[in-house]
């Protein structure tokens, strides 16, 4: 086993973030805790075999490693885990609130598809999964999702991008621009169709996590493993700042390729990590090319994105805006600091204790038993569901996650983040 590597101490030094430098700040991108909680999901401990002899290698050199790892051929077997501590996002409750969702309806009628991949990869949020993914290049990609007797699919071939749901029986298909405005816009407009919110594979998340780099991250070597039975090296990710809910992010990176080979998300509470998605088998070599054909089959429904869009529930670009990654790019490069307003989001403090501040509609908090809006029964479920705090803000309630948790103020201030109840307490007394 390579020897494990002192904690590397990134304040005061920018080659640690070299690989990385064109990342964005860590920001919790909130309008409503579920939402949220959503886009971040992953977790089991970290199941591998073994601990290979490997060189010894420096944090910041398995950095530059994941960010020159260039692989654009391969096929294998992902298992996700998620815990988030909240009920299952799975089936059409997964479809109903998926932002720019068609709701998942199975009856087909007209408002929206069943294999609308901006709502069946939502259920990736929650409990485990098995997904089978493959890929040749930028123009060539492929994830099912594996269930006891159906299968979800999403292939992206050139310039057709088409989802299908085997349970169903329905197809959602979307055209690229590639032949319309050339060779390399294809390329941006098929990222632009296949749905962004959910990361889904190891080099995904382990992406994300690597924004968080800067002085207030530990980062370390931590020792070797193998995964889906490829030597790995284990990066360790860690706030130096009290207050995260996040414990550490660990990434095995396969040692020959550079590529994130298994993410794991652990709480600052303990217990099984949060999020776990890592390779079960996994291959490097070209995949073949019937991989990526899809004829929808015989009898089934197909829906054209173009008609689709009128469906997508008033939520601009299909509700990307506060699914992840779209909505993040807003905030790449910026410097963000307390008071400063970005198109009614404030974002309090930095790095992994930075909370996103905005308002509700209306001005208000949510109705309580004293308004006399609410019957007593569902009053009682609002408890159960949050706790409730109060300060110089005034009083509110806290919804909480095992990772993410929200204050909702009753004058409608809602305070978001990877961050303790205390922390969120602390941000609204600071902000009246």
């Amino acid at each position: 086993m390579a020897p494990y590597e002192p904690e590397q101490d990134t304040s005061g030094t920018g080659e640690l973030r070299a690989g990385r430098r064109k990342a964005a700040r860590y920001v919790v991108p909130v309008a409503v805790a579920g939402v949220a909680a959503a886009t971040i999901g992953l977790v089991p401990a970290l199941a591998t075999s073994g601990d290979p002899d490997l060189p010894d290698v420096t944090a910041q050199e398995l950095i530059e490693k994941i960010a020159a790892s260039d692989t654009q051929q391969l096929s294998g077997n992902v298992k996700i885990s998620t815990d988030l501590g909240l009920p299952s996002f799975g089936g059409d409750m997964a479809g109903g609130f998926a932002p720019g969702g068609g709701g998942g309806d199975e009856g087909g009628d007209g408002k929206g598809s069943a294999a609308d991949p901006q709502s069946k990869l939502m259920e990736l949020a929650s409990g485990t999964h098995t997904l089978r993914v493959a890929a040749d290049g930028p123009d060539k990609q492929k994830l099912s999702v594996l269930d006891d007797a159906a299968e979800y699919s999403l292939i992206h071939n050139g310039d057709d991008v088409w989802a299908y749901d085997s349970k169903s029986n329905e197809a959602y298909h979307s055209k690229t621009e590639g032949k319309a405005h050339g060779k390399d816009s294809g390329k941006d407009s098929a990222k632009k169709d296949l749905p962004e919110g959910v990361p889904s594979t190891p080099k995904e998340l382990a992406e994300e996590a690597l924004k968080a780099v800067d002085d207030t991250t530990s980062v370390k070597v931590d020792g070797t493993a193998q995964v889906a039975g490829r030597d790995a090296y284990r990066l360790v990710i860690k706030p130096k700042q009290a207050g995260s809910t996040v414990g550490q992010i660990t990434v095995a990176v396969d040692s020959e390729t550079g590529t994130p080979l298994k993410f794991t998300l652990s709480p600052a509470g303990g217990g099984s990590a949060v999020v776990d998605a890592g390779f079960t088998k996994v291959d490097f070599g070209k995949p073949s090319a019937s991989t990526f054909d899809f004829t929808p089959p015989k009898g089934a429904k197909v829906t054209e994105a173009d008609d689709a869009e009128a469906g997508k529930h008033g939520f601009k670009d299909g509700g990307k805006e506060f699914g992840g990654k779209e909505f993040g790019k807003e905030f790449e490069g910026k410097e963000f600091k307390g008071g400063q307003d970005l198109n009614g989001l404030n974002v309090i403090g930095k790095g992994w204790n930075s909370i996103a501040e905005l308002e509700l509609p209306g001005g208000q908090g949510l109705p309580t038993g004293g308004s006399g809006d609410v019957p007593p029964d569902a009053q009682r479920l609002l408890d159960s569901l949050g706790d409730q705090v109060s300060g110089k803000f005034g009083s509110g309630t806290v919804f909480k996650t095992r990772l993410v948790n929200a204050l909702i103020t009753e004058d409608g201030k809602v305070y978001a983040g990877a961050v303790t109840k205390d922390a969120l307490v602390k941000a609204a007394n600071a902000a009246k």
